[in-house]
């Protein structure tokens, strides 16, 4: 069919295509001076002020050159176009909008027709279409120019679509040679695929240019160098998009006038290539500066919810939604939470006015303290209505998000998040920047748990309950400040509270009145010396005596050898379990903790002076603390309490007339007043709130403070605070 066709090609159409083409290349190779050419456009820029919503214009254009492609798909009909676009087109502004630019989009459609058929300088006719566009803005003039190109070239297209079933279409194609274009279309596809490329990066600057005008205006400025930087080049980069627009009108104009001769050129496939590397260019500089600001915004904004968490905490409020969506997640598009007993996800209402106690973690948080803790709160759950509606537990995984979210990572806190039957946020991505700052700067969190708690209209009543939780269980609902202030007025010196809660065998003890040893260590042979002796004394004394060993707060696999060995050679009593081990010390560490976070550290309080020196001894060697009964009588370090017990035969007779327990302390004092053992505390970084200064619980003197550099091996050590 295509050679029956009454092909026009007259020698003038021709010469004035083939002269478009040498002067539009001459002019890129030659006008070298983009200051010179760009003083001459920006020399066209008068904006009237006028306000243009363009990405509404943009995304039609979008649509238009989507489809307009060489990949025929018959099976895509206008009706299912305009179905799609329906959201888009048919509201009242955009409509409007059209209205109101139609002329101009149309001119502007001429005049790129006009002077590609005359032969014009690609340059010349960039710049007359600027000199159009004078009062529009800059993205205004590019989005405009695309839509007046989308206009020919979607026409293009639309007719080679659908000119084989359509005979309007069909009667048109024929006008524009279109039959006899597509039957060379292998030979052609060369350059439709050059203009596709350069129309598909046309659009990517487009994007980013309609981008950098929504850039909120309340937080980003001139001022900031990567937007004025980005302002001083989009002109350029304007100008060049404008310019790859006429390039590619050139060419669908000199197919449909000159049909298949204007294709004895290879030169015009080199030309749109090198248009679209320098484009490229420019968009890579756009897009690094678009990043830039982006980021600019977000500080500008983190700073921004950082302050209005900081108000937040600061009101009243009548109950805690506002809080915990300003924590949590603060939209209503997903249910950022799962029930740990069902499983299901759920929105933040079922937490609205309870008290909520947040486990702030990474995924670093050990077994052990997802066991104790479980059980606390199972056991809370059995006590029905009287607790189990007065408080809800959380759990807000934090992690940087610089960190990579690797397989590992998600197959790590899935498991995590599975195995706690309370209520975990979805996601660590749901918890956002400033929310992470507040946590660490205000709530003093380093990687260790913490425990927040929030009363039912969301204010803070307890910035780590966790030490509570340790000491006390759900005893010391509701978990404020207040509360943990109260528990430590009521508690005295006593072995209950160094063991309630861990094992009944030992309270089962305090209630029969025996004599009970608690000690620890990693030296074995002192702890041999120590138990033979111990137990000789006891015989002597006639006391019914009972040992456990509660190993040490660090250095867990040499203490499980310990441990064995103290079994096989039956010295004394142990915990089999490392985990009661560990809670014991933790409870220990959250007695220090506690009274650090109440700033009650040096006070002049007996039972505090008796748990920093257990802590002491922990870390200087081996210790025991004997009590009669519930009632402590010594508490000493190896090096005081062996010789004590080693010199039974010096004291044993002072105990008829002063009784065992003070005879033995008399002479402790005596031996401790001539060897004094240091003491020491060390406080991991990842500990929030380190104390600045401490007093020593033997002497009352002010502590030296030296920066530690700690490594315990290939051992595994548990997460306390002495590691």
């Amino acid at each position: 069919m295509a050679s029956g066709l009454p092909l026009r090609h007259p020698a003038q159409g021709f010469n004035a295509s083939q002269q478009l083409i040498k002067s539009d290349r001459g002019g890129m190779l030659t006008m070298s001076d983009d200051n010179v050419m760009m003083k001459q456009i920006v020399g066209t820029h008068a904006p009237d002020g006028r306000e243009v919503d363009v990405k509404p214009l943009l995304h039609l254009v979008e649509d238009i050159l989507k489809r307009a492609t060489l990949q025929i798909d018959t099976s895509l009909t206008t009706s299912q176009a305009h179905a799609e676009l329906e959201d888009k087109t048919h509201q009242i502004n955009f409509v409007s909008m059209i209205d109101a630019l139609t002329y101009t989009i149309d001119r502007i459609s001429c005049e790129i027709a006009y002077k590609a058929l005359s032969g014009t300088d690609a340059h010349a006719t960039t710049l007359s279409i600027f000199n159009m566009l004078t009062s529009y803005s800059w993205d205004a003039k590019l989005v405009l120019t695309l839509a007046a190109f989308a206009l020919n070239y979607g026409e293009f297209w639309l007719l080679a679509q659908i000119y084989s079933s359509n005979q309007l279409a069909k009667s048109m194609a024929i006008l524009k040679q279109l039959p006899n274009i597509m039957e060379h279309s292998g030979t052609l596809k060369p350059r439709f695929q050059a203009i596709n490329n350069l129309i598909n990066i046309m659009m990517d600057v487009a994007r980013c240019v309609v981008e950098f005008k929504d850039l909120p205006s309340s937080y980003i400025s001139n001022e900031v160098p990567a937007l004025s930087t980005a302002m001083a080049h989009i002109p350029t980069a304007v100008y060049w998009t404008m310019r790859s627009v006429v390039a590619c009108a050139v060419q669908i104009t000199g197919l449909t006038t000159m049909g298949l001769e204007f294709s004895v050129s290879t030169t015009e496939v080199w030309e749109l290539s090198t248009l679209a590397h320098k484009l490229n260019n420019i968009l890579e500089h756009l897009r690094k500066q678009l990043a830039a600001c982006y980021h600019h915004i977000d500080e500008k904004r983190n700073v921004e919810t950082f302050q209005m968490l900081k108000n937040l905490f600061e009101m009243i409020h009548i109950d805690n939604m506002k809080v915990l969506r300003a924590l949590i997640y603060a939209k209503d598009d997903i249910q950022p939470l799962i029930d740990g007993s069902s499983k299901k996800r759920v929105h933040l209402d079922v937490l609205r006015r309870k008290n909520v106690l947040l486990l702030i973690s990474g995924l670093d948080i050990l077994n052990d303290e997802l066991s104790i803790l479980e059980q606390i709160y199972n056991e809370s759950r059995q006590h029905g209505a009287r607790l189990d509606s007065q408080y809800e537990l959380v759990w807000v995984p934090i992690m940087d998000h610089s960190v990579q979210w690797s397989d590992t990572v998600n197959e790590k806190f899935k498991s995590m998040q599975s195995s706690m039957p309370w209520f975990t946020v979805y996601h660590p991505s749901v918890i956002e920047k400033p929310v992470i700052r507040f946590i660490k700067e205000v709530w003093h969190f380093r990687n260790k748990p913490i425990l927040v708690v929030l009363d039912p209209q969301g204010k803070l009543v307890c910035p780590n309950a966790l030490h509570m939780m340790w000491i006390w269980g759900s005893n010391a609902f509701p978990f404020t400040s207040l509360r943990e202030e109260s528990l430590w007025r009521e508690e005295t010196w006593r072995l209950e509270l160094l063991v309630n809660g861990i094992d009944p065998v030992i309270l089962n003890w305090i209630k029969e009145g025996k004599y009970i040893f608690l000690y620890g260590g990693d030296d074995i042979e002192w702890v041999r010396k120590f138990t033979n002796n111990a137990r000789a004394v006891a015989q002597a004394a006639q006391i019914p005596l009972e040992m456990v060993y509660v190993g040490k707060s660090s250095k867990r696999e040499k203490i499980r050898r310990l441990m064995t060995t103290i079994t096989v050679e039956k010295l004394s009593y142990i915990w089999e379990d490392l985990t009661m081990i560990w809670f014991f010390w933790t409870r220990i560490e959250s007695m220090l903790y506690s009274k650090i976070q109440l700033g009650k550290l040096d006070d002049h309080d007996p039972m505090m002076q008796e748990i920093k020196k257990l802590l002491s001894y922990d870390r200087e060697g081996g210790w025991a603390v004997l009590s009669n009964g519930s009632n402590v009588v010594v508490n000493g370090h190896s090096t005081t309490i062996l010789p004590t017990l080693v010199e039974y035969e010096l004291w044993k007779d002072q105990v008829p007339v002063k009784g065992f327990d003070l005879a033995l302390q008399d002479h402790h004092r005596t031996i401790h007043g001539i060897s004094h053992p240091c003491c020491r505390f060390d406080f991991p970084m990842t500990m929030g709130r380190i104390p600045e200064t401490m007093k020593c619980p033997e002497c009352n003197r002010a502590m030296e403070k030296f920066s530690t550099f700690l490594c315990c091996h290939d051992e595994v050590i548990p997460d306390v605070l002495f590691q």
